[in-house]
């Protein structure tokens, strides 16, 4: 008899299209797997909140986060390797769609982790899916990219339009500025005129000639 409800441990059907092998290869990989790949966490999930949750399925082996591939920040996703194929599929049985981090998280069968499968694969170095996703979510980045840029570009029209540069000179400012430019040059021959009468001026702390200091010599003699 064919079950009514499908078992939480069963893997999705999804196969990584970097899979080396064929179907058989994957059917074996998958029935000895102990890789799980958990998606839709938050960028500020840390390695430490997904060791605390999924370390109740079992004894994890490591943790590997998924990283931006340029910016090597993590953009979403990790894969969490048990030591046991059991513990994996009591995970998905018991931690798929649950919450972390006030986030819905996904948990998949993974054929095995290899190197360079940590680096997000859309154009702009994070997932595919945050490369042309249209809603704002503010755990993942805010709008998608493809998004952004639309939003910046519409930004810089409107701001564009509504601050368009001064090409033509608005009447009366030349006059104003003529009249400008009088006052300045005015201020400035005052300063100078200020400057040379100062010079003339004596100081009464000092002396410029001897005459007096002759007449007392002449006076003591």
């Amino acid at each position: 008899m064919a079950d009514i409800v499908k078992p939480l441990c069963v893997p999705s059907s999804y196969k990584d299209q970097q899979y080396q092998g064929s179907n058989t290869d994957l059917e074996k990989d998958m029935a000895t797997s102990t890789t799980l790949y958990v998606g839709n966490l938050s960028f500020y999930t840390t390695e430490e909140q997904i060791y605390e949750l999924f370390s109740k399925c079992g004894e994890i082996k490591r943790i590997i986060m998924g990283l931006d591939k340029f910016q090597k920040t993590p953009c979403g996703f990790c894969f969490v390797e048990y030591y046991h194929h059991q513990d994996a599929l009591d995970c998905m049985k018991y931690i798929n769609t649950t919450k972390l981090d006030e986030r819905i998280i996904r948990t998949d069968l993974d054929p095995g982790y290899r190197d360079g499968r940590q680096y997000g694969r859309g154009r702009s170095g994070g997932q595919v899916r945050d490369e042309y996703r249209q809603d704002f979510d503010q755990g993942r980045g805010g709008w998608g990219h493809v998004r952004a840029k639309q939003l910046e570009a519409e930004r810089a029209r409107r701001q564009k339009e509504e601050y368009e540069p001064i090409t033509t000179i608005p009447a009366g400012a030349g006059e104003y500025k003529g009249k400008q430019a009088a006052s300045q040059n005015k201020r400035e021959r005052i300063d100078e005129e200020d400057i040379e009468i100062q010079g003339r001026e004596k100081n009464p702390r000092f002396r410029e000639d001897h005459s007096d200091d002759e007449d007392e010599m002449q006076t003591d003699i």
